[in-house]
This record gives structure tokens, C-alpha cells and sequence, in this order.
């Protein structure tokens, strides 16, 4: 019997009692933004730690921090083979509308292979998992193919506050060659994906002030500069017809899309009827000359959140607003820096300042792009390992969204970030009735397995 072959016949042996492990695990309420919590992320991170102990991981810390604690571990006996760090975070979102819920959200449950709770697909079922990985190679073996370190954090889910600091302040014991992260999804039911890119992300509030107060319409109207018009020209700048953003200098650093990315993105096959029906839209818009996927993918946005100012109340009020204002968000692509554009909307903000109104301009949070080479070799590996347990081809995708601890991972530890994700879309992780099917489950634990060893013969 194989390795591999004695692995699958431990997961399978043991799959009741991790299952229930696993539920207790998720029975602690570990909802990092509410601060009645604070408890119950000590203990989920003592759980951690206990059933890092009992898979056979070393040096085992619930490092305090500022925020939540960091729980990190290692295995590092693997003399001449790769260091995998995983990452992957304890905390959870928090659960309302309670009555929405259609069992308790940390009473787990499993209906028809399905295990419903908080946090069950983002991200405690998927750090659950990795740790088990380390526990059958472990009982099986006494030993694992390369060397491990783990690192788990309790603040992911407001914003990972005090993560960056803690990487920066131990750099050298976090030293890898490569970060593998499950905390994204397949690309659909039965079609796993590596995930090789996210977009970074930065934003603006622009408030603009005419008038000291408030003035009736019927005396200052048509003599003063009304703040929402004087706002909506700026808006309506910030892109032309075709789609394209007109902001001076904001496509200048854009990494081109290679062709074995298009290629790639082809051979998914997207649906963009179904893109349509799921968004509840008549037709598809944005940048001419790309693609739905190319578009939200791998070019960069520029999207108006939102927009307030004046009289919204029942009836009309006949006046000029003082002030009105809008916030706006950039989805960023490799290599645009999150600092320059924000410097890039400030100019383009002031050059298309009506006459008449004062405006501010004040930043948001910034998280940076990243990407690791489709080719590189720790992708290609991710890839044929999904494909030892799943029926089709793994897909490489970029995701639209932002993870910004991933940039800061690449930037401090400057090693490729494999995200090898189990989780689908629409598990509903951040809404009522989350859940994980437990398929996934079952595969994920080979699938990690075997990658270990994949990676492990990289190194020959």
C-alpha cells in the first residue's frame, strides 16, 4: 500500500471522529468584531493549539497581540525538501439575522452531507482540514514530506489589524518557501481552482461644500453652485464612453494580460447568461476590448459606492444643499501601487472642481495587488493534485476581490502565495444558513496530501 493509499484508508477510518471534533470547533462563538467575544476567541485558539498538539505539530504559541491572538506551530525535520506556511484564520463573521437561520449557527449539524454553521466554509472548516492533513501523514508515516509551519490568526475578518506587524516582527521564524492558503473556492461544484491573483483595492470620500448652510431653492437657486450638480460632474468624469477610467496616469503600471491567461480564461467556458441571471441584470457592461472575466479579474475599476447629500425624505424640500459627497473604491491589478492612485484621483478630483464649492478629499485603507506566475512550478503542482481527486481539469483564476494579507505575505516574506481553496460560492460564508459539503471535505484532505508530496519531489 502506498503512502497515499494509507492515507486515504486513515481519513476514512477517522472521518466520524474528526467530523466531531470539527464541530466543536465550530461551536465556539469565535466573532472577532464583537467585543463580548473576546472569550471565546482565547478558547477557539486554545482548541486550535490542543488539536495542533494531537496532530503531532511542534512549538506551539497562542501569541497575544494588540487585537486577537496569532496561533502558530511547526514540523521542521524535512532535511533538504520545501517549508509550506499555512495560513488561515479561526475567526468568524457575525451571525444576524438570527431568525434566518435554519438551525443554530454554532449548534453545528450535517444534513445530507452538508455541515451547517458558522464558520464552517470560511474558515474554520478549511483550517480544520490542513490540520488533519499534518495528523494522518503523521499517524501513517511518523514523519511528513516536507517541513511545515503553521499560522493562524483571530482578526481576518475586521481587517487582519494586527497581522502585518506580527509577520513583519517575525520574519525570520515565518521564513518559507512558499504560503498555502484555503480560504477561497472552487471554481464551481466539481471544479477545483487555483487561485494565482487578487486585486488590490483603495478608495476615497469626496465631500464637497458650497454654502455655509442650506439654502431655499426659490431665492439662491440658478445664483449659487448647487454641491450635488458640481458632484455629479465630477463623477461623471472619472470614466468615458466606452467604460474606460479617464483618470490621468491610472493605467500606466498595469500588468498586461499574457496570452496564456486568455487562454486559460477560454477554456473555462463562462457563462455570461448565467452571470446575468445571477446578478438580475439585463446586460453586461464595462472597459471595451475585454472580456467579462479579463474585466473583473485582471483590469483595474473604479466604482462610486455611494453618493449622499440634500433632501431624501418623503415629498420635496425646495433647497440648495450645503454639501453633498460620495465615496469611491478602485479595484487595483499588478503593478499599480494603491498610494500613487489615490495621488492620481486627488489630481484628477481637483482639475475637474466645478467653480463655486469647496472639496476634501480623505483616503481609505489599501491593500496592494498580487500575483504569483501561472506557470510557476508550486501552481502547476496544485493543479495536477486537484486532479487526483476531482474528474476535470483544474482551473487558474484570478479572483476580483481583495485578501490583503495575501500582499502583505508576498511583500515581507517574498515567496509565491498558493491558494488552493475547497469552499463553493455559495455556501453562504458571511450570511445566515453558512455551510461546507462535506465532498469537499473528504477531497480536500487528499488533495492537501498529496501536494506535500508533489512539492516534496520538486525539490529532487
Amino acid at each position: 500500500m502506498s503512502q497515499l493509499e494509507a492515507l486515504d484508508t486513515y481519513f476514512t477510518k477517522h472521518r466520524d471522529e474528526h467530523l466531531d471534533e470539527m464541530k466543536q470547533f465550530l461551536s465556539i462563538a469565535s466573532i472577532s468584531s464583537l467585543s463580548e467575544h473576546k472569550e471565546d476567541m482565547k478558547k477557539a485558539a486554545n482548541f486550535l493549539g490542543e488539536s495542533m498538539k494531537r496532530a503531532g505539530l511542534e512549538n506551539i504559541q497562542i501569541n497575544e497581540t494588540a487585537g486577537h491572538p496569532v496561533v502558530t506551530a511547526d514540523w521542521l525535520h524535512a532535511e533538504g525538501k520545501p517549508t509550506v506556511l499555512v495560513y488561515g484564520h479561526y475567526d468568524v463573521q457575525p451571525v444576524d439575522p438570527l431568525e434566518l437561520w435554519d438551525s443554530e449557527p454554532f449548534k453545528p449539524e450535517i444534513r445530507d452531507n452538508i455541515l451547517y454553521a458558522r464558520g464552517s466554509s470560511d474558515d474554520k472548516g478549511q483550517v480544520f482540514m490542513h490540520v488533519k492533513v499534518i495528523e494522518g501523514l503523521m499517524k501513517e508515516n511518523g514523519e511528513l514530506p516536507v517541513n511545515v509551519k503553521f499560522l493562524i490568526e483571530g482578526e481576518e475578518e475586521i481587517g487582519s489589524v494586527h497581522l502585518p506587524e506580527f509577520v513583519e516582527a517575525h520574519k525570520e521564524d515565518l521564513a518559507t518557501d512558499l504560503v498555502l492558503i484555503s480560504d477561497t473556492s472552487l471554481y464551481a461544484p466539481g471544479r477545483p481552482a487555483v487561485c494565482y491573483a487578487l486585486r488590490g483595492l483603495t478608495g476615497v470620500q469626496i465631500d464637497v461644500r458650497a454654502a455655509k448652510g442650506d439654502l431655499h431653492s426659490g431665492i439662491y437657486g440658478g445664483g449659487v453652485q448647487n454641491p450635488i450638480h458640481a458632484l455629479a460632474d465630477i463623477l461623471s468624469s472619472f470614466h468615458d464612453e466606452h467604460g474606460t477610467i479617464a483618470v490621468d496616469g491610472f493605467y500606466d503600471k498595469v500588468r498586461p494580460i499574457t496570452a496564456e491567461e486568455k487562454a486559460a480564461y477560454e477554456a473555462l467556458d463562462f457563462d455570461e447568461e448565467g452571470i446575468k441571471e445571477e446578478a438580475g441584470v439585463k446586460e453586461l457592461y464595462g472597459e471595451e476590448g475585454y472580456t467579462y472575466l479579463e474585466r473583473t479579474w485582471a483590469r483595474p475599476t473604479l466604482e462610486v459606492n455611494g453618493v449622499f447629500g440634500g433632501f431624501s425624505g418623503e415629498g420635496i424640500k425646495t433647497v440648495l444643499p450645503a454639501t453633498a459627497g460620495a465615496k469611491i473604491t478602485c479595484r487595483l491589478v499588478p503593478d499599480q501601487d494603491p498610494y500613487e492612485i489615490v495621488e492620481q484621483l486627488r489630481a484628477h478630483i481637483e482639475k475637474h472642481k466645478p467653480a463655486g464649492v469647496d472639496i476634501t478629499v480623505t483616503d481609505f485603507d489599501k491593500g496592494k495587488p498580487f500575483i504569483t506566475p501561472l506557470d510557476h512550478p508550486y501552481i502547476q503542482a496544485a493543479g495536477r493534485s486537484y486532479e487526483t481527486q476531482y474528474d476535470t481539469k483544474t482551473a487558474y483564476i484570478r479572483a476580483g476581490g481583495s485578501i490583503p494579507i495575501v500582499a502583505t505575505f508576498d511583500e515581507i516574506l517574498e515567496v509565491p502565495v498558493i491558494m488552493m481553496g475547497f469552499a463553493l460560492s455559495t455556501e453562504n460564508f458571511h450570511a445566515p444558513n453558512e455551510h461546507f459539503h462535506l465532498e469537499n471535505f473528504d477531497k480536500g484532505l487528499r488533495v492537501i496530501s498529496d501536494y506535500y508530496y508533489e512539492i516534496a519531489n520538486l525539490s529532487k
